[in-house]
């Protein structure tokens, strides 16, 4: 037994040669130690997942895996044989791919430029693409894996679950024999997420090693066959999925008991905050959105639900400004916002948490401080008249880290060097600062671990309570239906459902999600 009597598994139960062994890994930057005598043993044919809170040290340990940090301290092995690993080019040569949380795909190419790029297959006599060679291999890999996907459609036109499907085939389309995956799971939806099971335990069939990477601990249990724990840059553990609980991976992982996102009372209140009525948004004659009219009051939570690319983020653009709706009214506290500019409707008091915190949230190449003006240059205590007061937003900035725990050893720091939780730590406390009527909170808790999800929950509630009318977007479907007040479906940009939460199930949300049923 463990901490806290959590049952572990001893490594003696794993024999044979490790396809993946990590011995002291230290990785030291400057300011923090990311890594310190971290260890961990993949074996062949295996799901081995990596847990742990936000800045634990798991992304750099995978980084370090795959040839993008030289670790200062330790030793790579990859089945048996010590290696040193300068770039991803050396990991991918020696069979290591990585799937990262956020897709690196190109929506203008298909499926098969994407999957190929860098690794063309060339025509006899080196000139041009083999295309029907690069074809060929993909539908084999899909087979073999089932993994199938189109290979001459174009990216964008594919969902996410498809799109996973396509970052997992490129990597196996190098050679890979071991899958670090990192947050898989978490723009799935139940159904897809089941798929992406299934594939897993196909990819292992074939002797295949997949490091998963989730705050998802439920997941993690039912797909892992070892689990290692990682705390404050060090290996802590390695728990026996069939015998620990969530609960005491939760321990193990931030000190605490798992959280919950359920909500006590309604703090709804007949103050309508945001009202959209009959709005359409089209491009090039298709419809994006159609005839959507909805109502937010104070003290609200209504929960948007529905499968990425049905409409979602072109709602939040349509009520933030960047995209011009062709019909329709958005009122804000009764005020008609509908051809206001995005800077005046930010300054009305809307605060965004965007979906895509490195295109839409940070400039991961300045400063915390720096990031902390961003949205809301024209504010106080960011401006000065019409100049920046430096002062002021350094000084917010500080108060923003240590209210809402963001783990940085200086606010100078560049965003780029913090973790991804710590990052949407950074923006959360950022969008709450100067009291918004209304919040978008796309996904406020993608990509963070228990301690971060159940603070940024806990915000979200007392801010409600406080009147705070909120839209809520989430792949978490537990999440939705825990904090949100009211719930609508959106598909094709339609909105088709009104859901109760208090008794609709994830499975028949993601059912009316994805068109196949209705919620309760």
């Amino acid at each position: 037994m463990g901490e806290e009597g959590v049952p572990l598994k001893p490594e003696s139960q794993s024999g044979g040669v490790p396809a993946v062994e990590l011995t002291g890994i230290t990785k030291r930057f400057p300011g923090v130690v990311a890594n310190r005598d971290v260890n961990l043993r993949v074996m062949p044919g295996t799901v081995h997942a990596v847990v742990g809170e936000n800045g634990a040290g798991k992304s750099t340990l995978m980084k370090t895996l795959y040839g993008m940090h030289k670790p200062d301290e330790g030793t790579i092995a990859l089945n048996g044989e010590q290696v040193v690993l300068h770039s991803p080019s050396d990991a991918i040569a020696r069979g290591v791919g990585m799937v990262h949380q956020h897709f690196m795909l190109a929506d203008n190419l298909t499926v098969l430029e994407n999957i190929v790029l860098g690794a063309e297959p060339k025509r006899w006599g080196g000139f041009g693409l083999n295309r029907a060679a690069a074809r060929a291999k993909i539908r084999e890999i899909g087979e073999q894996y089932g993994l199938q996907v189109d290979p001459d459609v174009l990216v964008e036109r594919l969902g996410v679950g498809d799109r996973q499907r396509v970052e997992i085939i490129k990597v196996l389309y190098r050679g890979a024999r071991v899958l670090v995956l990192d947050e898989p799971t978490a723009v799935l939806v139940p159904q897809e997420v089941e798929a992406l099971f299934e594939a897993l335990q196909v990819l292992k069939g074939q002797g295949l090693s997949i490091i998963f990477i989730s705050h998802k601990l439920d997941e993690v249990r039912s797909v892992a066959d070892d689990i290692t724990v990682i705390r404050r840059g060090t290996t802590v553990a390695t728990a026996d999925p069939k015998t620990v609980s969530s609960r005491q991976l939760a321990e193990l992982m931030v000190g605490s008991e798992l959280p919950s996102p359920q909500t006590s009372e309604s703090t709804v209140t007949d103050r309508a905050v945001l009202e959209m009525k009959n709005v359409e948004l089209l491009d090039e004659g298709r419809h994006l959105l159609r005839d959507v009219t909805l109502t937010i009051h104070a003290g609200e939570v209504l929960g948007l639900a529905g499968v990425e690319g049905n409409g979602q983020a072109e709602l939040v653009e349509s009520i933030m400004g960047m995209r011009t709706v062709d019909g329709g009214t958005i009122t804000l506290a009764a005020e008609d916002i509908t051809r206001w500019p995005t800077r005046r409707r930010r300054e009305a008091g809307i605060g965004y948490i965007p979906e895509d915190r490195h295109r839409h949230g940070l400039i991961l190449e300045a400063p915390l401080w720096e990031n902390r003006i961003l949205g809301h240059q024209t504010r106080h205590p960011n401006t000065s008249g019409p100049l920046v007061n430096r002062s002021g937003a350094r000084a917010d900035t500080e108060r923003i880290v240590g209210e809402y725990d963001v783990r940085t050893p200086s606010i100078d720091v560049l965003a780029s060097s913090l973790s991804g939780g710590n990052q949407q730590k950074l923006i959360v406390g950022r969008e709450m600062s100067g009291n918004p009527k209304l919040l978008i909170a796309a996904h406020p808790t993608r990509g963070v671990d228990v301690g971060a999800q159940a603070a940024i929950w806990d915000l979200l509630r007392n801010a409600r309570a406080e009147g705070l009318a909120v839209l809520l977007i989430s792949a978490d479907l537990d999440e939705l239906i825990g904090l949100s007040d009211s719930l609508t479906v959106i598909l094709r940009g339609e909105l088709v459902a009104q859901v109760d939460p208090s008794t609709v199930t994830p499975e028949q949300l993601g059912s009316a999600m994805t068109g196949a049923g209705e919620a309760a």
